[in-house]
């Protein structure tokens, strides 16, 4: 009997239970209706909007079509940028008559450049000297990367043509507004002369010591004699000074004169322009050494 009474009851709990309702107090057969414990209504499923393939290949579309209107906008501010420098900068014409003024009786024929002078000033100041038509793309790449790593303008990245256009058309202006328009005329200088001729004129203009300009000037008061009997070491501390002319003035600054002379002797060495044996006597090279003097 107990036991009937005892599986009865556990039926009555487990109806409870799965229904979710209560027999009041005081009867039986009367229940109330109670939420059933940890139970929350069920909640709508958001349906999920896929792409078909067709409105994949339409936003893709319109992708493409916003970038290439974007590019041809960029194309076309690039030339008309580009006509306007070339037709507001100097021709370049009167590139001798320039040279001259600023030379002061110094310029130099394409002749009287020493072989090792101009290979010392392309491996130190211009790679792509003989290939590029004025503005070297991956010296300036290379600068531009510098600059932004290093948070300023540091790096040059010009070459020698453009070198020469700003010293002779643009001296005064500041660095970035002589930017552009010395690209032009170095542009224009490359096709009106030749390599040699811009190599003659850019040593005959260059600063190259405190107060000297040019590379004949240089070698007077440096070595004691004239471009013609240049030596390696000599040849490459004219070359490595142009990037800063009067920090690098051996009178002055001997030991930032010996490391930028040997950092050009060694370009020389990595382009092949010398021998290890003739590097390693450059080097050793005094960087001030009496001379015979030169002719007036």
């Amino acid at each position: 009997m107990n036991t009937s009474r005892t599986n009865g009851r556990r039926r009555q709990q487990w109806s409870e239970a799965q229904s979710g309702h209560k027999p009041l107090a005081g009867g039986a057969n009367r229940y109330v209706s109670v939420p059933a414990p940890n139970r929350s209504p069920p909640q709508p499923v958001a349906s999920l909007e896929l792409d078909t393939p067709a409105s994949v290949h339409r936003k893709r579309g319109r992708l493409v079509l916003v970038i290439a209107l974007a590019a041809l906008l960029l194309l076309i501010a690039a030339a008309g940028s580009s006509v306007f420098l070339w037709s507001t900068t100097p021709s370049a014409t009167d590139l001798a008559a320039r040279v001259a003024k600023t030379a002061g009786g110094g310029e130099l024929q394409p002749g009287q450049v020493p072989q090792v002078l101009e290979q010392a000033v392309v491996a130190a100041e211009d790679e792509r000297f003989y290939v590029h038509h004025g503005l070297d793309t991956v010296g300036t790449s290379r600068a531009i990367l510098d600059d932004i790593s290093r948070l300023c303008a540091c790096e040059g990245g010009s070459t020698v043509t453009q070198q020469l256009a700003k010293l002779l058309y643009y001296p005064d202006d500041s660095r970035l507004a002589r930017k552009l328009p010395s690209v032009a005329v170095a542009f224009k200088i490359e096709l009106h002369y030749s390599k040699a001729q811009i190599m003659a004129a850019y040593l005959s203009v260059v600063p190259t010591g405190y107060g000297l300009v040019g590379a004949r000037a240089a070698s007077c008061a440096y070595f004691g004699h004239d471009l013609s009997s240049l030596s390696i070491a000599e040849a490459a501390e004219l070359a490595g000074m142009v990037q800063g002319p009067s920090a690098y003035d051996p009178r002055y600054n001997p030991a930032k004169a010996r490391d930028r002379r040997d950092y050009a002797i060694e370009r020389m060495l990595e382009i092949g322009y010398i021998s290890p044996d003739e590097a390693r006597i450059a080097k050793a090279a005094p960087v001030l050494t009496p001379g015979p003097g030169c002719r007036s």
